[in-house]
């Protein structure tokens, strides 16, 4: 069993043969019932997840912002290789999907997490996170993924769209 709290920016990612920013339904849902309102994918309006430990000028009686987890209970299976710990930083200009791809494709060549760590990293600095960033990657098991042959995305790049959102403001001269 493994038992993952999450609050605030960052997420865990279980790869396998969701997270608190405000455009999540259920964090929508927590939001409007206390009072509060998503504009263009922020806490009223202001702060980029609805979670925090921090953020301490947020909160009040009248914000929806909180510093209790979300708990997620999962029960590991043979299927489930790895998880992928990161902060926003990541997340911001990189899919779950894209970064379980970019793990097992490095885990399958050498079955380092502490390597593929790095290079998620690396990608992300790439695409020129515009947050701070850190990532862990967890094994479950001694042996690399099997191999998959894994499709080549030449020309597209998996973004988030916070991440798409800060490109489009890039492009634009608004930021």
């Amino acid at each position: 069993m493994m038992v993952v709290a999450n609050a605030g920016d960052c997420r865990a990612v279980l790869g396998k043969r969701n997270d608190h920013k405000p455009n999540s339904i259920s964090e929508r849902r927590r939001t409007e019932q206390l009072c509060g309102v998503i504009y263009d994918g922020y806490l009223n309006g202001r702060l980029s997840v609805a979670r925090a430990l921090g953020d301490w000028h947020m909160k009040g009686a009248a914000c929806p912002l909180t510093a209790d987890p979300e708990l997620q209970e999962t029960l590991l299976t043979g299927d489930d290789e790895f998880l992928i710990m990161g902060c926003d930083g990541l997340w911001d200009v990189m899919s779950s999907q894209c970064a379980v791809t970019i793990a097992r494709k490095e885990l399958m060549i050498h079955n380092d997490p502490e390597r593929c760590s790095k290079q998620l990293v690396r990608e992300a600095l790439k695409w020129s996170t515009p947050d701070n960033l850190t990532v862990i990657v967890i094994c479950f098991s001694p042996d690399p993924p099997p191999w998959i042959e894994i499709q080549s995305q030449v020309g597209h790049r998996c973004v988030s769209s916070e991440g798409q959102n800060f490109l489009k403001g890039v492009f634009d001269g608004n930021s």
